[in-house]
């Protein structure tokens, strides 16, 4: 199971008179969005364009690093996207990723350590993805 990222942009940023250096913490979140791909096995099992990835990545940092991380499910629950558009539960066999969106939509299941790493790939890809986009990556907590 891989999160995968590609075309950042900065959406409805201009439109709000807003440079990245001025914009607050809400804005950056829901503004710096990427195509957001699921992929297993090689095939993309799941996609959105124009999806708040800084806003994922922001959520699930604070989630590895509470009391809750390894014990709890995750939930996104997004100021702009629908509340359960991604989700990480605990199953039989290890943790899986899925949508409300998409009901019928989960990965297979994975150890801990292995969705903690694609978390933490994902984060990179992330931060990588805003620094290049000019915009200084640190509102983005390490995973």
């Amino acid at each position: 199971m891989r999160f995968v990222c590609r075309n950042f942009g900065l959406s409805d940023m201009p439109r709000r008179g807003l440079t990245p250096q001025e914009a607050p913490l809400e804005v950056l979140l829901l503004d710096v969005e990427a195509e957001l791909s699921i992929r297993e096995q090689g095939r993309e099992v799941w996609s959105e364009e124009a999806f708040p990835v800084a806003e994922l990545a922001y959520h699930l940092a604070h989630w590895l690093r509470s009391p809750a991380a390894g014990h709890e499910d995750f939930e996104l629950d997004s100021m702009q996207a629908e509340e359960g558009l991604i989700r990480i539960v605990n199953s039989y066999g290890g943790w899986r990723v899925g949508s409300t969106v998409t009901p019928d939509f989960w990965t297979s299941p994975v150890a801990w350590g292995v969705l903690v790493a694609e978390i933490g790939q994902f984060h990179r890809s992330v931060r990588k993805g805003i620094a290049a986009m000019g915009v200084d990556p640190s509102f983005i907590p390490e995973s």
